[in-house]
């Protein structure tokens, strides 16, 4: 039983890299290729704490950069404004997130109808943007004025639905303002480094009382998987993005929607 939850922690792990960066919903796909392989995490905290493995792997990838705007902080204006900028997109998820984890673990979390549906819907919201006819005023996330980073953090708030997809909300959000399509991937990367380090900090503390050494190798597998999978997408989104745009995702959401949709009414 062991080893089959391993193989089982394995896959979804791989799938938690290969989602999160893309606007599919990384814990959609996790939940419902879940409850199809019958898998069960203590306190569902395991879709939560594999994100570290993401979160190392987007932090590896851009170290150097990171770095950099480090060091730019005391003496640069504008490497202020977007750490700033980026605190600030942060802050409506963070707030949202933390009043209602409760209900979001425990009922949204455990709803696949609603998944299936929210990969539908968001599937043809993202066609219609990625076809939508527009003249980019933001090229550089560098220069998006605080105001359009608090928005878009506005419309990540709407990933607390699963389904939904955290960077599906935020590119969306983003190119709806006026971003182009590289520079709306790579601020929702950004804006990725606190949301998700502050929901695995969370989640491991709400669960703290819950979670045993045997659940241990099951995250531990999990996130090696996601951190693999993750590094690869990282290091290839944004040139994908850049030729061709979100066509791809919003059909890819459609097809698990609808075949997940199925499913569920042909074997519950």
């Amino acid at each position: 039983m062991q080893e089959q939850s391993i193989v089982e922690a394995i896959l979804l792990g791989l799938l938690e890299g290969l989602t999160e960066f893309i606007p599919v919903s990384s814990t959609g796909h996790i939940l419902l290729a879940g409850h199809f392989l019958g898998f069960q995490s203590t306190g569902k905290a395991f879709e939560v704490l594999i994100q570290l493995g993401a979160i190392l792997a987007i932090l590896s990838v851009y170290l150097s950069r990171l770095w950099s705007l480090a060091l730019a902080l005391p003496h640069d204006a504008r490497a202020r404004r977007f750490v700033f900028g980026i605190l600030l997109a942060f802050l409506p998820a963070a707030v949202i997130g933390a009043l209602a984890h409760g209900f979001i673990k425990t009922v949204l979390f455990e709803t696949p109808m609603l998944i299936c549906v929210m990969l539908i819907f968001g599937g043809i919201v993202l066609l219609w943007v990625d076809r939508r006819p527009q003249v980019p005023r933001y090229k550089d996330i560098m220069d998006y004025p605080l105001s359009l980073c608090f928005k878009i953090g506005l419309f990540q708030c709407l990933a607390m639905i699963p389904g939904t997809s955290r960077s599906g909300s935020t590119i969306v959000g983003a190119l709806l303002m006026g971003a182009d399509k590289r520079s709306a991937a790579e601020f929702s990367f950004f804006l990725a480094m606190p949301t998700m380090a502050g929901a695995f900090a969370y989640d491991l503390y709400k669960n703290r009382d819950v979670l045993t050494a045997a659940d241990l190798p099951i995250i531990a597998a999990g996130f090696i998987a996601a951190f693999i999978a993750a590094v690869i997408v990282v290091r290839s989104l944004l040139g994908y993005v850049s030729r061709h745009g979100y066509r791809l995702f919003g059909w890819w959401r459609l097809i698990v929607g609808f075949l997940g949709m199925a499913a569920l009414l042909i074997w519950g």
